[in-house]
């Protein structure tokens, strides 16, 4: 048997004993090392829930209870029989999509965009809060020797980030916005600055998360409590407004002061998961032909991208790590920590197997 931070339920996750996983083929066993506590699981905590199947998932065939843990570091401890290119006691880092590879989306190898995607994590096949978890071998990405194993777990939401650039039209000397200073809007500005962006304008309302955005690159931070942030941005970007935008943050004020702080045809690029409906004022977008796109997670290679820029140097995102924790504190160290002393803290670790 061995200990798994199980999700149960709407404000209900347990340490239990469950069953070791065997690892058979095309599989990998890893012993997870240090996993990051995400804003979806505590969507799930909070309202769940939401993503985590209650009836079987299409793929996993697994529902609640499940064990949590999507972004996370760990040590290889069994490969399968047919899985020769990964060795015992590599240290890596788990990519989490789960997708079926035969839907129209997986055919033009957009992976993260499957009709019936899912997480490790979240959806079943384990996850990272337990002793010890089985994936397939493409989930599977070595951390360079220079990289240690806590900023590994950071590999995830920094290709959150990494993709959501990608996807934008982002191109050199534009000018950036960036809504939201929680770890994935960080991410951005720690990805646009290693990509050579040379005007990155953030905003928040945190004084500890603008702390953050200077801190990791932001050229101007601005309060939507104190600045009016359309003048303030297009003050900044020479009277035009900004380039491109990236909204990390999921507020309908926000979304409506980057619709208008983003240039004629200028784009606005949305990564947060919103929690209710949200309004576009199209004529915002329609008379200054502007663009507003959605992004998800990442497709193959982004994490091999963020792994180098890190052990490069040109990625430092240890900093975002404001607290490691052992498994059984996840709730109240963890979860209620990041709900209730949100402004302290921008990354929680846990500890499984350190």
């Amino acid at each position: 048997m061995m200990k798994a931070v199980r999700f149960h339920g709407k404000g209900d996750i347990r340490l239990d004993d469950i069953e070791v996983p065997t690892c058979g083929k095309g599989q990998v066993k890893v012993k997870p090392a240090y996993v990051g506590i995400c804003g979806t699981d505590l969507h799930e905590y909070l309202g769940g829930a939401n993503l985590i199947p209650t009836t079987p998932h299409p793929i996993t065939k697994e529902k609640i209870p499940l064990t949590l843990g999507h972004e996370f570091s760990g040590v290889v401890e069994e490969v399968g029989d047919d899985v020769t290119d990964v060795k015992m006691g590599q240290r890596v880092s788990v990519q989490p999509i789960i997708y079926d590879g035969t839907c129209g989306a997986c055919r033009d190898g957009l992976i993260n965009c499957c009709d019936n995607n899912g997480f490790i994590g979240l959806s079943g096949w384990g996850g990272g809060l337990s002793e010890h978890v089985v994936v397939p071998r493409a989930a599977i990405y070595e951390i360079p020797d220079s990289v240690s194993m806590k900023v590994g777990a950071l590999t995830e939401p920094l290709s959150v980030a990494w993709h959501s650039i990608d996807i934008s039209p982002l191109k050199k000397g534009d000018k950036v916005l960036v809504l939201g200073g929680g770890p994935i809007g960080l991410g951005v500005i720690q990805c646009l600055k290693a990509r050579g962006a040379e005007t990155i304008i953030a905003s928040d309302v945190s004084p500890r998360r603008k702390e953050f955005m200077k801190h990791f690159g932001a050229h101007h931070v601005l309060d939507p409590t104190q600045d009016d942030i359309v003048a303030r941005v297009r003050e900044i970007c020479g009277g035009v407004g900004a380039d491109v935008g990236f909204d990390a943050a999921g507020v309908q004020v926000g979304l409506d002061q980057a619709l208008k702080a983003i240039r004629a045809q200028g784009t606005l690029v949305n990564i947060a998961v919103w929690e209710k409906p949200a309004q576009l004022q199209m004529n915002d977008i329609v008379f200054r032909e502007r663009k507003y796109i959605g992004t998800t997670t990442f497709v193959a290679g982004d994490f091999r991208h963020v792994l180098d820029a890190i052990a490069s140097g040109s990625l430092q995102p240890e900093p975002m790590i404001t607290r490691v924790i052992k498994m059984d504190e996840v709730e109240e160290k963890g979860f209620k920590a990041l709900l209730e002393e949100k402004d302290k803290h921008v990354k929680i670790l846990v500890e499984v197997n350190p």
